[in-house]
């Protein structure tokens, strides 16, 4: 089983997988602005980070700076989108089309990253057969059906904790391989399965916690 919280994306450390969007939202903003090149030591920063570290996670994409001039801006984010992934569009079929699930569809940003969100799956009747942006949302009993059309490798889970794990079962019953899981629950899946779980929950935690360190 390959879970994002276990181990690395091939050679590349967890830890500058999660860094290298951060870089390129930065580099994204210089562009904008009509820069062309941009130091390790200017993002280290705006994003308060090490320069050094900076240099050791481009270092892993095959990117090195020129002395006294810094990364080209254009070539920098071409590297990181294509390396991320975000270069690419992935299909996704979203599952749970509440208040989460309906923001995410909402969301125009995600396809700039490369995810575009198709169609999404409910069960109450008041949802399914309505439209969220213009995505429409089905049964969640035609999810093979429409699987079959649409062609989605991405399943984005944002239903009930207690349903969590079943509706995992049937997305990949249906052929896709890779979950972005945002409930508490730790959804069970065999080997050859991605998951990534996004808990909004265990970061509210970990910010209460902090705040009441600092407060304390």
């Amino acid at each position: 089983m390959t879970r994002e919280d276990d181990k690395p994306a091939g050679k590349v450390p967890e830890p500058t997988l999660r860094r290298l969007p951060w870089y390129l939202a930065y580099v994204k903003l210089l562009k904008g602005y009509g820069e062309t090149f941009v130091s390790s030591t200017r993002i280290a920063k705006e994003i308060d980070i090490d320069a050094s570290q900076i240099a050791k996670d481009l270092s892993y994409v095959n990117l090195s700076g020129k002395t006294r001039v810094g990364y080209e801006i254009n070539a920098l984010i071409g590297t990181l989108e294509n390396f991320l992934g975000f270069a690419s569009q992935h299909s996704a079929f979203l599952f749970g089309a509440g208040r989460l699930g309906a923001a995410l569809m909402r969301d125009s940003g995600l396809i700039q990253y490369g995810l575009n969100i198709v169609a999404g799956f409910d069960i109450r009747r008041k949802v399914v057969g309505s439209t969220v942006a213009g995505i429409p949302v089905f049964h969640m009993n035609s999810f093979q059906e429409k699987q079959k059309l649409y062609g989605a490798t991405v399943g984005i889970i944002t239903v009930p904790v207690e349903e969590a794990q079943r509706v995992a079962e049937g997305i990949l019953a249906g052929g896709i391989r890779a979950l972005w899981n945002f409930t508490p629950f730790r959804i069970h899946v065999p080997d050859g399965v991605v998951v990534q779980n996004t808990s909004i929950y265990a970061h509210l935690a970990v910010m209460f916690n902090r705040m009441e360190k600092i407060n304390g």
